[in-house]
């Protein structure tokens, strides 16, 4: 049984100027239960990782999603009893290219945890409404945005969008325009959908990102940002004798 202890003492003041303190006590708290959570489901956990110095992260296979979320809500050792929200990723260079993102909190142990799985544009995933009855609108929300489908969902609809929407407007290739306008038209004293008429001459394309004028994001160490965490437990060093 892992043994997530959490660390009562009051932490030193920081006076020296930082982006993110990295408690490294917590840290290798949580190495350590991403390791225990591999362990049990060996099955449905592909990696095992931190992003940003110190912030745990699962990868799973789809089919997981239910099993792996019912365990952190429900093991004793984790109690990750609230699902803070549910988004959705498109990378269109990938062949699974969407990826969704649940993010936990565990009260119990003042901790945060997140896991992520991959989709594409036709299998679905599995709706843990089941787990958590507050996914619901999160899941509805990546539906109309990216368009993953969430399998036994009680009630899978857009949210956000305008009725008759066409497309999921986050993904990569949504134009920006849209595929229709919907404007009032003076005349018929109403609301009226058209579909969008964008004049060539019109149009203007800037290829130069502003992101560029900071060539520190262009540094790999800085957007990679990905630690795998070893599922072998870390050796204990005996205590050294005396040699007879």
């Amino acid at each position: 049984m892992f043994n997530f202890i959490v660390d009562q003492q009051p932490k030193p003041m920081q006076f020296s100027a930082t982006i993110w303190h990295i408690d490294e006590k917590k840290r290798e708290r949580l190495a350590n239960f991403g390791r225990y959570a591999a362990e049990c489901l060996p099955k449905f956990i592909e990696r095992v990782q931190f992003a940003a110095g110190d912030e745990l992260e699962l990868l799973i296979h789809p089919s997981g999603v239910v099993p792996v979320m019912t365990f952190l809500k429900g093991n004793h050792s984790a109690q990750f009893t609230n699902l803070t929200f549910i988004c959705g990723v498109d990378v269109p260079t990938r062949k699974n290219r969407f990826e969704v993102v649940y993010s936990l909190l565990s009260v119990r142990f003042n901790a945060r945890i997140r896991v992520r799985t991959y989709t594409d544009e036709i299998a679905p995933i599995e709706s843990i409404t089941s787990v958590f009855k507050g996914a619901n609108w999160y899941e509805r929300e990546v539906y109309d945005l990216f368009g993953v489908w969430f399998n036994n969902h009680p009630d899978l609809r857009r949210i956000l969008t305008d009725y008759g929407f066409e497309g999921h407007p986050l993904r990569k290739d949504f134009p920006l325009s849209g595929y229709n306008e919907v404007r009032y038209d003076p005349e018929l004293k109403r609301i009226v959908y058209e579909p969008t008429e964008l004049a060539q001459e019109f149009r203007k394309f800037d290829l130069e990102t502003p992101w560029e004028t900071f060539p520190a994001f262009r540094n790999a160490s800085m957007t990679s940002g990905y630690e795998e965490i070893s599922l072998k437990k870390p050796e204990i060093e005996a205590p050294k004798g005396d040699k007879k």
